[in-house]
């Protein structure tokens, strides 16, 4: 089985488990996920099995969409609602939709963020969390990422009360931390927060639509039906453009060939090569050898 299966991870799982019981399942070896998802995060989670997983960086590095809430009023060491409280402080006042709404259009764009602790990025060789758990604080790196909408998922025109909580959506760039996201919104508030929920709804071209559960893999594989939710490998490349070629280039293709650089070729991007609508390699320009193209993957080399 060649392809992209997108799953509806289940809170409580993480990433990992989920391949995990997706080989178990599928009785294959050749299993990855496309971008982690903490356990308390639910949500779209493609899949790549087989030959996929040799696309599954390409997924990973798309965009991804989110349904998050945040809560005013407290913030966490994990800046979710699994960490232990940090600082307390009663919205003492009315919070304006407007003012909400300023905040939203002023985060979007190109915008830096600090991972937190409590995150799987590597300083000195060791991830975050690690230091965490024992107790320590280390300078990390900050990060640019791109948040390209943050909507309000609230009519509300005032928000009062002790506790406040909002959901909103956002489409972001790869890297994105939509914990540190919600403490931000609370920090330009004035007012502590964490991220109280969080949902994928979206990773490339993957939505909840496309998706099942681990129960109906089960069921489809009981069925003999499973590649009815298997997805082509061109559906995880659908954002990146395509160049069809004739079937004797695509004999040069699978075999990882140096081609010279076409017209109208898309100079900064890799592109897909097609043949007859399949996806056979990924090609940029050689970064060495002026007016070629070289293969950054070979997917169909038999």
């Amino acid at each position: 089985m060649d392809g992209i299966l997108p799953l509806w991870k289940p809170k409580g799982l993480t990433s990992h488990d989920c391949v995990f019981k997706v080989r178990k399942l599928l009785k294959m070896k050749k299993v990855g996920h496309t971008g982690t998802l903490d356990p308390d995060v639910t949500g779209v989670l493609p899949i790549c099995l087989g030959r996929g997983t040799k696309i599954a960086q390409y997924i990973t590095d798309s965009g991804k969409s989110y349904e998050g809430e945040v809560t005013l009023g407290f913030s966490t060491t994990t800046e979710d609602a699994s960490g232990e409280l940090v600082e307390e402080k009663k919205v003492n006042r009315t919070i304006m939709r407007e003012e909400i709404m300023s905040i939203f259009n002023r985060l979007e764009g190109e915008i830096t963020q600090v991972p937190p602790m409590f995150s799987a990025v590597k300083v000195n060789g060791k991830r975050l969390y690690e230091y965490a758990r024992q107790g320590i604080e280390v300078e990390r790196p900050s990060r640019v990422v791109q948040i390209k909408s943050l909507t309000l998922l609230d009519e509300r025109q005032e928000f009062k009360g002790d506790l406040i909580s909002f959901k909103f959506r956002v489409s972001c760039s790869k890297g994105t931390y939509i914990r540190t996201l919600a403490v931000t919104i609370g920090e330009k508030l004035g007012i502590p927060a964490h991220m109280s929920g969080l949902t994928r709804v979206q990773s490339a071209s993957f939505t909840e639509a496309d998706c099942v559960t681990l129960e109906e893999i089960q069921t489809l594989i009981e069925c003999n039906e499973i590649s009815k939710a298997i997805f082509p490998i061109e559906d995880g490349l659908s954002h990146l453009p395509k160049w069809e070629i004739s079937d004797t280039l695509a004999e040069k293709v699978k075999n990882g060939a140096r081609l010279e650089l076409p017209e109208d070729w898309p100079i900064d991007e890799e592109v897909v090569m097609m043949e007859n609508g399949k996806a056979i390699a990924i090609y940029h320009v050689h970064p060495e050898k002026e007016g070629t193209i070289k293969p950054v993957k070979v997917l169909y080399n038999d």
